[in-house]
């Protein structure tokens, strides 16, 4: 079992491994849910709409399947989804 301290602000630093396990980023949300006398963290899902910003740009450029697949994966690499 991995333990942190809380700071007297209420917070914790959730550790590197953790976070690895959990493909959790800088932004990502997380939840708390509350079982008897433990508390289990989840990664928040990403919408449809953080998705498809991903692949919004300035210009109105239609792209292709591959292209689009490119971009998700990509993303995906980066943690972003």
């Amino acid at each position: 079992m991995l333990q942190v301290a809380i700071t007297s602000k209420g917070q914790i630093t959730i550790p590197k491994k953790i976070r690895d396990a959990l493909h959790l980023s800088i932004g990502d949300k997380i939840g708390f849910v509350l079982s008897g006398d433990e508390a289990i963290i989840r990664p928040i899902s990403k919408s449809a709409a953080d998705v498809f910003g991903l692949l919004s740009s300035a210009s109105d450029k239609v792209r292709s399947v591959d292209e689009i697949d490119e971009r998700l994966k990509q993303a995906f690499k980066k943690g972003k989804i």
